[in-house]
């Protein structure tokens, strides 16, 4: 079986309130095709500066709708330790969603370099913010 790229996505939310308006976009990407959700992990960080984890099991109700079948909800795979080193983005108060997704779309490329005998060397992941520096930064041509 082929695997597409694996990355890792801290979504930022102000305040401590999931309300799952990311759910809609999530699931029309992966009932495309266009990418697995290997697991979601989300993280408050309080007033007080402590940060605690929840897992998508855990939800229940409407918070729980908004992201149930997504993910394959590999338990451990991002874990409360993750969440701490990656809580200095949230200011207090602030909450966010861990998301290990794998870009499913690209396995068809990874079959074709192993049938030509090939061998990928670098994917890189460019930020959006460069992109957009780099577009500002081309002159205009008449």
């Amino acid at each position: 079986m082929s695997y597409g790229p694996v990355d890792l996505v801290v979504v930022k939310f102000p305040g401590n309130v999931f309300n799952g308006g990311i759910g809609p976009a999530l699931r029309e990407l992966t009932d495309q095709g266009t990418i697995r959700i290997i697991d979601i992990l989300l993280m408050r960080k309080d007033n007080a500066g402590n940060v605690t984890t929840t897992e998508i099991s855990e939800l229940e109700g409407d918070e729980f709708a908004a992201f149930d079948p997504l993910s394959d909800d590999v338990p451990g795979l991002l874990s409360t330790e993750d969440a701490v080193q990656l809580a200095g983005a949230l200011e207090r108060n602030e909450s966010a969603a861990l998301m290990l997704f794998e870009n499913t779309w690209a396995t068809r490329f990874v079959d074709a370099l192993r049938r030509a005998n090939s061998e990928l060397v670098l994917y890189e992941h460019i930020p959006r913010v460069v992109m957009e520096q780099l577009y500002a930064a081309e002159p205009e041509t008449p």
